[in-house]
């Protein structure tokens, strides 16, 4: 059986090295290829996009695949979709592995909003001092903040060109510790933290050290996903994929036993 993994998030990475020690199960992980040393996956894998939903549907019909498992972070919003449609048009069972937002709880001062724009918006003559961990690619919508001071933390820097708001950008690769999260908090003064609701322990330190600090959290929520089968937890997905191989067996040990009778 044939799986294709959309990857470029820890979940998707742990999801692989698993599928890799499954017997009947072949899987490829594409990674998008948007940082410069990304982590490569154990077993087979591919870097770069597909050209759109119909070049996703042509290279799961191409490379016969039985599976699609979108792994993409929470905020991949576009290969999200065009998952969705590809699977629809291949034929092909799809499943979204999405980790659990995280959720405010007593002490967090969270100010929630839908989308980059709304959390630039929210910090005019409310913040000072702002780390913004959002990635770069949307660093530009922070830059016209003249008045606050940013650090940007981000895996690879913004392009040459890029327009960035006032700061320095750190450029750092999580798993990220609390003591370590506090402690750049307080070297920099920092106010008001901007980030994405992704979920994961990988970056959850950051909201418990403003926590702990009093500090404002400016929280993106995330966008909405298409339709259909999700679970958000890696071992529900090798429950899941242990049933498809099953069904799959079922499958072709019919469709050989017809051959055969043919």
């Amino acid at each position: 059986m044939r799986v294709l993994i959309l990857g470029g998030t820890s979940d998707a990475t742990e999801l692989a090295a698993r599928v890799a020690t499954m017997p009947g199960i072949e899987a490829i992980t594409s990674l998008a290829g948007r940082t410069r040393e990304p982590s490569v996956p154990l077993g087979d894998w591919r870097i770069g996009g597909f050209g759109g939903v119909a070049g996703l549907a042509k290279y799961l019909r191409q490379m016969k695949i039985d599976l699609l498992i979108d792994a993409t972070h929470p905020f991949a919003h576009q290969i999200a979709f065009n998952a969705a449609e590809a699977a629809t048009e291949a034929n092909v069972p799809r499943l979204k592995l999405i980790r659990r937002p995280w959720e405010k709880v007593s002490g967090d001062r969270w100010l929630e909003v839908e989308d980059i724009q709304a959390a630039a918006a929210a910090l005019v003559n409310q913040a000072n001092r702002v780390f913004l961990t959002i990635g770069r690619q949307e660093i530009p919508a922070f830059a016209h903040l003249q008045e606050i001071w940013f650090l940007m933390r981000m895996i690879d820097p913004p392009q040459a060109n890029a327009l960035v708001p006032p700061g320095i950008i750190l450029c750092d690769r999580g798993p990220f510790y609390l003591h370590n999260e506090r402690e750049i908090l307080i070297h920099h003064n920092i106010d008001t933290i901007v980030s994405k609701n992704s979920g994961g322990d990988a970056t959850y330190a950051k909201i418990v050290a403003a926590r702990e600090l009093g500090l404002k959290v400016v929280m993106v929520n995330r966008p909405v996903t298409p339709p259909g089968e999700q679970l958000t937890d890696v071992d529900d997905v090798l429950v899941w994929l242990s049933q498809k191989l099953q069904e799959f067996g079922g499958t072709t040990q019919t469709n050989q036993m017809l051959s055969n009778w043919d």
